[in-house]
């Protein structure tokens, strides 16, 4: 199966210059953990509840100050819609990701692959993998 036929569309980025306060909100009335951020129409990181919860709250930075470019993760893990599902579930055991951005032929963001996505569209014994290695205790 190809990426483009498990992913979810229509995924919206923010600008790095998006205060934390309106990046919470957002993540709460979509019930979304990740964003991508996106500047001068490129992909340039993504922002999860958890980069907020430790890079902001737990280092007891003044929130109201911070930016997503403060917390963001700027390693860029994504898949093409082209790379099959088996692929892109290697990378994201690798990499203990648990969502990955989708990039079209024209090096476009056009989707997210998440563990929800991977659990409809294969098999129980890959997604238990997966799982496994993405919600292991890291050494």
């Amino acid at each position: 199966m190809q990426i483009s036929e498990a992913m979810h569309s229509g995924v919206r980025w923010i600008s790095p210059d998006t205060d934390l306060r309106t990046v919470a909100h957002i993540m709460k009335d979509e019930d979304i953990g990740a964003l991508p951020v996106g500047e001068n129409d490129r992909l340039i990181g993504m922002v999860t509840d958890r980069d907020m919860a430790l890079r902001a709250f737990a280092n007891g930075h003044d929130v109201s100050a911070l930016t997503v470019r403060d917390v963001m993760t700027n390693q860029i893990v994504f898949c093409r819609t082209s790379d099959s599902l088996e692929d892109a579930i290697r990378l994201m055991e690798e990499k203990k990701i648990r969502r990955l951005p989708v990039i079209n032929d024209d090096k476009r963001m056009v989707g997210m692959l998440s563990l929800g996505d991977i659990s409809h569209n294969s098999s129980r014994e890959m997604t238990g993998e997966l799982l496994k290695a993405v919600t292991g205790h890291h050494s």
